[in-house]
């Protein structure tokens, strides 16, 4: 495995003056409605406001000035394609992002304000990859992968690294499942930093190619994904699936109404504003209470974006 325990500790000292340090949080009322001990690791606060901002600035600070000379590109319908617009311009170079027409409006906000280049295109992966690389033959940029990276995937484990060295002795660790980028990066740093730390992955059941994909052995793609937790919508990668395939030790689907409780819960009861990819880690608490009842659980709450026109508790 070439994402070695110094690898991650590397990546964490790289990126410490360009990321939040941030807090764990814990509620007494979900900890009583869970029957588990619940610290919660505040992505949502991260710049960006996401856990993206660790592996973008990860890539970028790794890069040398005659890599960069030509900006950054990447495709995304959210949080990497902000977080990487702030790592380009805190690396004093462009970033062009590619994003679908559908992506959420707080999202492509975030990029242009921080100073991204916006291309929309159709929502299928197909004109994403084709719009992206007719970007690249205009500017040359250096394309940036949303997940499917080792740099991407070190810059994320440092969450989890972060949250180890606070909580060394969590039975649980849940992180939701999109691409992987996360989840993987997570259970490379269980395994290096906390080896007796379970890790759990969380995703809708609507977007269920992981678990599949886990379950299986094989490699499932997704397909025509229906759930609002708009980051845990895309395939696993080359990468990031060998690495949850041999380090995760189950993963578990959700039912969007719970996703909905999970958030609404961690909005009234926390305070702190979570996006649904956040609250499906939560929503497998309480989808699977006898799993979790007495343990010592470690949540990562992957962000905060979300449209506050379209909060899923008010749509009829």
């Amino acid at each position: 495995m070439s994402i070695s325990k110094k690898t991650i500790a590397e990546a964490a000292d790289r990126i410490r003056d360009y990321i939040h340090c941030t807090p764990a949080l814990s509620s007494t009322l979900i900890n009583e409605i869970t029957g588990a001990e619940i610290h919660f690791k505040c992505e949502n606060f991260q710049k960006a406001g996401a856990f993206k901002g660790r592996g973008a600035h990860n890539v970028l600070f790794s890069l040398s000035d005659s890599e960069i000379r030509n900006g950054v590109i990447t495709h995304s319908s959210g949080n990497h394609a902000g977080a990487l617009a702030l790592a380009a311009k805190t690396r004093g170079t462009k970033a062009y992002i590619i994003m679908p027409e559908t992506a959420p409006a707080v999202k492509v906000a975030a990029v242009k304000a921080y100073g991204g280049e916006i291309t929309f295109c159709k929502p299928t992966l197909e004109a994403r990859e084709s719009t992206l690389k007719e970007a690249q033959k205009i500017h040359h940029p250096l394309e940036v992968h949303p997940y499917n990276d080792e740099r991407i995937i070190a810059g994320q484990a440092t969450a989890a690294k972060e949250f180890l060295e606070d909580y060394s002795d969590l039975d649980i660790l849940l992180a939701p499942v999109g691409g992987g980028g996360l989840l993987s990066g997570t259970a490379l740093s269980a395994n290096y930093f906390s080896p007796s730390t379970e890790v759990i992955a969380a995703e809708p059941k609507g977007a269920d190619d992981a678990y599949r994909s886990f379950k299986s052995g094989e490699f499932v793609p997704s397909e025509n994904p229906r759930t609002i937790a708009d980051g845990l919508l895309t395939s696993l990668g080359s990468i990031t699936f060998p690495i949850i395939k041999d380090l995760v030790s189950d993963i578990l689907t959700v039912e969007e109404e719970t996703t909905i409780r999970a958030m609404k819960l961690i909005w009234e009861r926390m305070k702190i504003v979570v996006e649904p990819s956040s609250a499906v880690p939560l929503a497998a608490v309480l989808e699977n209470p006898s799993r979790f009842r007495g343990k010592k659980t470690g949540i990562i709450l992957s962000g905060g974006n979300v449209d506050l026109n379209t909060l899923p508790w008010n749509k009829e």
